[in-house]
């Protein structure tokens, strides 16, 4: 059966506070010290990823200013450009008007100058051929057929020469 004596129980209770004793003090302070670095790494990540994130965020923040600046810039320079651009062909179509406008005016003057000298040669023609109608007229005495017949040939004459 099972006895208990005291002295043993006794015995085994000391061996046994001694071993708790020995390992609290052997034991548990590494495990512990273990417990502690394992505490202050996992704090230091958690320190870290956070100031990490507010990092990222603060980038982010700026990254979101400057790409609203450049694309307001960028819309600022695509204005500038359809203005200057509006102006240029403005510019341009008028530059051709005034060249347009001039070169009807001189082709005008150069009508008028043809018109002229092409009335001065025609009087010149008429002058000549009505000379030479009234030499011959008076060269001979026409009745009538015979002037109807020289005004044909007169004509087919100034004709011929225009």
């Amino acid at each position: 059966m099972l006895e208990f004596h005291l002295g043993t129980i006794l015995f085994q209770l000391v061996v046994f506070i001694i071993l708790m004793i020995i390992i609290g003090k052997i034991g548990t302070k590494p495990v512990v010290e273990m417990m502690r670095k394992r505490q202050n790494f996992i704090n230091e990540q958690i320190n870290s990823a956070e100031t990490s994130r507010k990092e990222a965020e603060a980038f982010l923040a700026e990254q979101k200013s400057e790409l609203d600046k450049v694309r307001q810039e960028a819309h600022s320079i695509i204005e500038r450009a359809k203005k200057q651009g509006e102006s240029e062909a403005d510019s341009i179509i008028s530059a051709a008007k005034d060249r347009a406008d001039r070169l009807v005016a001189e082709a005008r003057v150069e009508i008028t100058r043809e018109k002229d000298l092409a009335i001065a040669s025609l009087r010149d023609e008429v002058a000549d051929l009505s000379v030479l109608l009234a030499t011959k007229i008076l060269e001979k005495e026409i009745d009538a057929k015979q002037y109807d017949k020289e005004m044909n040939q007169v004509l087919k004459e100034v004709g011929e020469r225009l």
